[in-house]
């Protein structure tokens, strides 16, 4: 039998699962070795049928109606759990978020060259975040200046579709692109 401390790997928690004598509910649902029902049974008798058959009692469902117990060892299944949130976690894609800067006197060669840029960005799977900024004198002509982002979007809309459409924001005006779903 393993001890019923809460086990801790690397400053987090592996299982917060209540096993054998932390369970204290008067009736729980029990599940045997094989996954067949045993019924609604005092969490003492599915203890006892636990030790006879060697393994662990674990609350694998603490907010059902009643609680839910298997009969497992439960080194073994720590061990599968630790293994299927490891490859649910391999499978998992994290979607990045690059910048992309541009100013409102950029020159089209410029431009061209950050379209690039971006088509690189969404054929990795990321989201581009195109930000304008604007300084000093320039503040003045912000409407003036989102043809910049219009043009950006419109050379990339091949490839890309607007998440977020043109958005002021304190000295810049920022828009996102998202790769577009065939």
């Amino acid at each position: 039998m393993l001890s019923t401390f809460l086990l801790i790997m690397e400053g987090k928690t592996i299982n917060e699962l209540m096993i054998n004598e932390q369970i204290r509910d008067k009736e729980v649902r029990l599940i045997g070795e094989e996954g067949e029902q045993l019924g609604i049974m005092s969490a003492r008798e599915a203890q006892k049928l636990a030790e006879e058959a060697g393994l662990d009692l674990v609350k694998i469902a603490p907010l059902a109606k009643p609680p839910v117990c298997k009969i497992v060892d439960y080194g073994k299944y720590r061990y599968e759990q630790a293994r299927k949130d490891k490859e649910a976690k391999k499978k998992q894609k994290v979607i990045d978020v690059k910048e992309i800067r541009l100013s409102p006197n950029i020159d089209t060669n410029d431009l061209n060259t950050k379209v690039n840029a971006a088509k690189k960005f969404l054929s990795k799977g990321d989201k581009v975040k195109i930000t304008l900024r604007f300084r000093g004198r320039e503040m003045a002509h912000m409407n003036a200046s989102k043809h910049i982002l219009d043009d950006f979007a419109e050379a990339l809309k091949d490839v890309a579709v607007i998440e977020k459409a043109p958005k002021v924001e304190g000295r810049s005006m920022t828009m996102f692109l998202t790769e577009k779903r065939s």
